[in-house]
């Protein structure tokens, strides 16, 4: 206990209790601190490696018509071929290329929906009896989601734009169906039929149909938030977040709804019904006029 004493009692005792206790908390820092570093370090070269392999997908399958920048083309004359993708966002790519509207096969007036190319097919058929096909297709599956949101990402790297929206956003069941139908027959009914059916417009355009399970909520909110082809952009100063998901409420009810006459014939009201029940009716009654007047009365014989 006296060695102790005067051991204390030097005069560079103070600094080596000071450099045992920086020592200390330095070993307790490096047990805590590499998990945190390494992870951190490994989520960093993950999102690089994802943007190499968007930037690759885009050279691929984008880059002769939009640029190998995303700056877009033009022709001789000075017309567009492609527009530019910088400051579009993801949402406007998973949409695009999620709804195979894009890469574009033929250039026109509008690109119309068609099956994804290859990867980024994520509507692929997976449930198969055979575990080996099933899981082949699950696996391409996967690779096509990963593709996409690979792509969305590199494109939104190079100037941002609208993102991505979460699955609670796009959720029907946490809408009001009744607002929904309010603002759709106020903004969209115009162009897509107030039952969400679609109808032509003008130079060769349309309005496609909503009605079709293929359309996602989630393509829906990107549609709204990007405003592709004809469509305007409805931002969310236009249409709020909650005013969104009320329209997509709403046309997911209205697609689930039975038609009690067994044809929705379009599901335009009482002009196609009554076109219908005329035509028909009108030509039964022909049909029934030609079948008695073609039943020609017996002469009457003599007495």
């Amino acid at each position: 206990m006296k060695r102790f004493t005067a051991w204390r009692r030097r005069p560079w005792a103070g600094y080596a209790v000071v450099l045992a206790a920086l020592a200390a908390i330095g070993v307790i820092y490096a047990g805590f601190s590499p998990q945190t570093d390494r992870a951190e370090a490994e989520g960093t070269a993950q999102a690089a490696q994802d943007l190499a392999n968007g930037k690759q997908l885009f050279n691929k399958n984008c880059a002769s018509c939009h640029g190998l920048n995303a700056e877009g083309t033009k022709d001789a004359k000075g017309k567009p071929i492609a527009p530019s993708l910088i400051g579009v966002g993801a949402a406007s790519v998973d949409f695009q290329v999620g709804t195979g509207r894009m890469p574009a096969m033929n250039p026109g007036a509008q690109m119309p929906r068609k099956e994804p190319i290859p990867p980024f097919n994520t509507e692929i058929k997976t449930d198969y009896e055979e575990k080996e096909k099933r899981e082949a297709a699950e696996k391409q599956k996967a690779q096509a989601e990963k593709n996409l949101e690979d792509l969305s990402a590199y494109i939104a790297s190079l100037g941002g734009g609208p993102e991505i929206p979460p699955a609670s956003a796009t959720d029907p069941s946490k809408g009001n169906v009744a607002l929904g139908g309010k603002l759709f027959r106020t903004n969209c009914a115009q162009c897509h039929n107030f039952t969400g059916q679609g109808g032509a417009l003008t130079g060769g355009k349309y309005a496609p149909p909503l009605s079709h399970s293929d359309v996602t909520p989630t393509q829906i909110y990107e549609a709204m938030l990007t405003g592709p082809q004809a469509m305007p952009v409805f931002n969310d100063t236009t249409l709020t977040p909650q005013d969104k998901q009320a329209i997509i409420a709403y046309l997911v009810q209205t697609r689930e709804e039975p038609n009690p006459g067994g044809n929705g014939l379009g599901r335009i009201g009482p002009v196609s019904e009554g076109l219908a029940g005329w035509l028909i009716g009108l030509g039964l009654l022909v049909l029934a006029a030609m079948w008695i007047t073609a039943k020609k009365p017996k002469k009457l014989k003599k007495s």
